[in-house]
């Protein structure tokens, strides 16, 4: 597997805290507002731990006193099965606490935005993400620059994507695979295990990796669903399958056998539900117990913490990946923003949950071409809500 080595140099033209170093005058938080929906998926998506036919998002529009309007989207996964945030948590969470402390505050305060959200609620990553994303999204706008220029700018323009296989059947997720491959979307696949019992994802694996192996790279998602005798035996047939990479075998608790599976694994090793908070990456890095770190911003609280995950991951000597929760094109368009800002990105990202939604609610979607996502350009993150479309999709009573 490729891995992506565009470290070209890029000086930031906007502070940490989003501050502009300009002239510009501050703004205020005004009004904030949240919108649950809820859209259909084409084909069932099915992990160790759900399986899941829709997606909920919780759409945050953030309003200033000057009349600028940001928006941000919290996503989940098949309710509170795969974090204990569901889409009606967030905004509740919002809606009572994190939106009466900090209206009235200055927008390009995003660092002491970020302690008080903070300070009022504990966790809570994703709801304090979307709220941080629709403040870059202002900042931005205001100044005229896309939301990368807020991170001191993209090293990329366009990012490798892989799509996921998470139907369990094997037939149909090959014919999948090999249209991504026909139309250019995907080359990179993310294959989706633990759902089965051993012996047929096994028997999966093996026609998967035979019939894609020689056009594609593969990764094989657990999403903790083995126990560490399981994961050591599969990781054998894994290495001799040509798989690039593992994405968290064990519980998320399980340093210790993380430790003793990748001591001993000839394939690299990717931490995902153990690496949360930046106390969480300094544990893995000090044990040695992954080789690669999924970033996401609706783990990590916004982009300011992902920024300090990423930092940790990297001074420990872990490799980084994009990870998504299925976003639509309005969180996807700030994670490629986000993305397009890492000076490294080895092993690329996996933003195709728009192309998985039976519709969109923005008018202008993510671009996907010669197998990657393209980083919207601005103002701002660049997407606009279609607000017929939002309508539809909002959940009803």
């Amino acid at each position: 597997m490729k891995a992506d080595t565009n470290t070209s140099d890029h000086a930031p033209d906007i502070g940490s805290d989003g501050a502009a170093s300009g002239g510009l005058s501050s703004d205020i938080v005004e009004r904030i507002e949240c919108t649950i929906v809820d859209i259909p998926i084409k084909r069932l998506h099915k992990l160790s731990s759900l399986a899941t036919a829709e997606q909920n998002y919780v759409i945050v529009r953030i309003e200033t006193r000057e009349g600028v309007v940001g928006i941000g989207e919290a996503s989940t996964l098949g309710g509170p099965r795969w974090s204990e945030e569901t889409a009606e948590s967030i905004a509740a969470v919002i809606d009572r606490y994190l939106a009466p402390a900090i209206i009235g505050k200055p927008v390009d305060g995003i660092n002491a935005i970020s302690a008080i959200m903070d300070k009022t609620a504990k966790r809570n990553n994703a709801a304090k993400s979307s709220i941080e994303c629709a403040l870059f999204d202002i900042i931005s706008q205001r100044l005229g620059v896309p939301m990368h220029r807020l991170f001191g700018g993209a090293v990329r323009d366009r990012i490798r994507v892989a799509w996921t296989l998470a139907s369990g059947d094997p037939g149909q997720e090959i014919e999948e695979a090999k249209e991504k491959l026909e139309t250019r979307r995907h080359n990179l696949f993310k294959i989706k295990m633990g759902a089965l019992d051993l012996a047929k994802d096994s028997a999966r694996i093996t026609k998967l990796a035979s019939a894609l192996g020689a056009h594609a790279d593969l990764i094989v998602d657990a999403n903790e669903g083995w126990d560490e005798p399981v994961a050591h035996r599969l990781l054998d047939q894994f290495d001799d399958l040509g798989i690039a990479l593992v994405e968290q075998p064990l519980a998320a608790w399980d340093i210790e056998g993380a430790v003793r599976l990748k001591s001993r694994s000839r394939v690299p090793i990717m931490v995902d539900e153990g690496v949360f908070s930046p106390h969480d990456a300094l544990a893995v890095a000090r044990a040695g117990a992954a080789d690669v770190v999924s970033l996401k911003l609706v783990k990590h609280g916004g982009p300011t913490g992902a920024r300090k995950i990423a930092a940790i991951a990297e001074s420990g000597g872990l490799s980084l990946y994009g990870g998504c929760l299925l976003e639509s094109s309005i969180g996807a368009a700030a994670h490629l923003h986000f993305f397009a800002s890492l000076e490294k990105l080895q092993w690329h990202c996996e933003h195709f949950g728009p192309q998985i939604l039976v519709d969109e609610i923005v008018t202008d979607p993510i671009v996907y071409e010669d197998f990657c996502a393209v980083v919207p350009e601005g103002p701002g993150a660049g997407i606009e809500i279609d607000p017929d479309k939002l309508r539809h999709y909002r959940r009803k009573g």
